[in-house]
This record gives structure tokens, sequence and C-alpha cells, in this order.
């Protein structure tokens, strides 16, 4: 399914073209780091297939590829916390992606009701810290019903 994009040819054109030819992984995937764009904040990693991408191009608004739960989701579906594209931003050898983001409601973007899936620092060697204390949402009251998409 990734006709749609410009077929690698030489690294010239890769590294700089100016034909988008993403570089999706032995898995289909291509990881994607989603940016609040009003403060440049990390909000979350997450990884997008052909289909994923191709639907966030679009929409301008995130979608993802599942890889624990194995299935394409749109962000905010569920818990209205919808990601809308503000830029997409693509590294030199096409094979990863910043997207910058309006998130909406209350600016959460983690399942576990944080703002951002990077709630903790590595304090030392074997302990966390949170830097965010508080959650935006509850999510046993947002997510009523689903699986939690964390694997142990």
């Amino acid at each position: 399914m990734t006709e749609q994009f410009g077929k690698r040819i030489s690294i010239e054109e890769v590294e700089e073209g100016k034909t988008f030819m993403p570089k999706f992984d032995e898995n289909g995937l291509i990881p994607v780091i989603t940016l609040e764009d009003s403060t440049g904040e990390v909000l979350m990693h997450g990884y997008m297939n052909s289909e994923a991408l191709t639907k966030s191009i679009e929409t301008r608004e995130a979608h993802y590829w599942s890889r624990s739960r194995k299935k394409l989701w749109k962000k905010g579906d569920i818990s209205g916390l919808k990601q809308e594209i503000i830029k997409i931003l693509v590294d030199d050898d096409q094979d990863c992606m910043i997207i910058r983001v309006n998130v909406a409601g209350s600016g959460a973007s983690c399942h576990v009701g944080y703002k951002s899936c990077f709630y903790r620092v590595l304090e030392d060697k074997t302990n966390l810290k949170f830097i965010e204390t508080e959650k935006l949402f509850d999510p046993e009251e947002v997510y009523e019903g689903e699986d939690n998409p964390t694997i142990l």
C-alpha cells in the first residue's frame, strides 16, 4: 500500500529531493514523534503504517498503527482528544517523522490521563520520578469497557 508515495531510487533524491518517500521498517511501520505545536512539548511516540499515514495526510488528524492491538486507530476517537495535525516533519533519510499537533479537549494525549506519555523522568539507575503529577482526565471513565493497550 506504499504505492501512493514516491519510489526510493537514489540516496540523493531521498536526502535532498522534494519527493516524499517514507521508509517503512520490515513490519511496514514508520516511527512518529508527536509534539504539541504551541509549546514543542513531546506528547507521545507512536507508529504509522501506510494506511495511517495516508489517512493522517488526507484528514489532517493523527492516525496511528497500534502494535499492541494490531489495528489502525484514530487518536481521540474514543476519548475525544483528537490531534489536529499542523505540520509533518520528515527526517533526512525519511525513516522517521515528527508531527506537530493541536490536541482537542483537555489537551491530554496519554491514555493514562496525563498530558504527555512522557510523564516520568529517570532519576537514577532504577527509579522513576513523576514530572507530571496531575491527570487531566480519568482513564477508567473515558475508556470504560476498552482494553488497556499496555502489554506486559
